[in-house]
């Protein structure tokens, strides 16, 4: 008995479950992301963490810039392990199943020379300021990783 009210109790606290089963406003949050190869786990953030946000029933928009971009190449994508993660190419296909759009900027990839078809199979674009200006009225949340 105690135990079961233990474990009721557990899911009145507002981390645990889906947001729409706790009757929550499902929130559009934007993540924005400089993190490179340089430093693997922060560079992962951005994908974990919008995945447990989607996963929970929000809607969810990545923004790349800077050395960010560079996980848009598919030879840094699979060399990224984060600490105490998956390997980043294990990361990526719940963002694709999320449907997590990610923007890439544009001038950022171009100064890096990745180019449209390394955005491809990663739900990505380039993006450019006015996009980003859009999302920051599109949400209700930024998240800076």
């Amino acid at each position: 008995m105690i135990r079961k009210n233990f474990l009721t109790n557990l899911l009145l606290f507002p981390f645990l479950g889906n947001a729409s089963i706790r009757g929550e406003k499902k929130l559009k949050i934007f993540i924005k992301s400089a993190w490179g190869s340089d430093d693997p786990t922060r560079a992962s953030f951005p994908f974990l963490h919008g995945n447990a946000l989607a996963e929970a029933g929000h809607e969810v928009q990545i923004f790349l810039l800077g050395e960010g971009v560079s996980l848009m190449r598919d030879n840094t994508l699979d060399a990224i392990t984060p600490v105490g993660w998956p390997p980043l190419k294990e990361i990526l296909p719940k963002v694709l199943i999320n449907k997590i759009q990610i923007y890439a900027c544009g001038a950022c990839c171009k100064a890096r020379g990745i180019v449209a078809s390394d955005l491809n199979n990663k739900n990505a674009k380039f993006g450019n300021p006015q996009i980003f200006v859009g999302l920051t009225e599109w949400c209700d949340k930024i998240i800076t990783e």
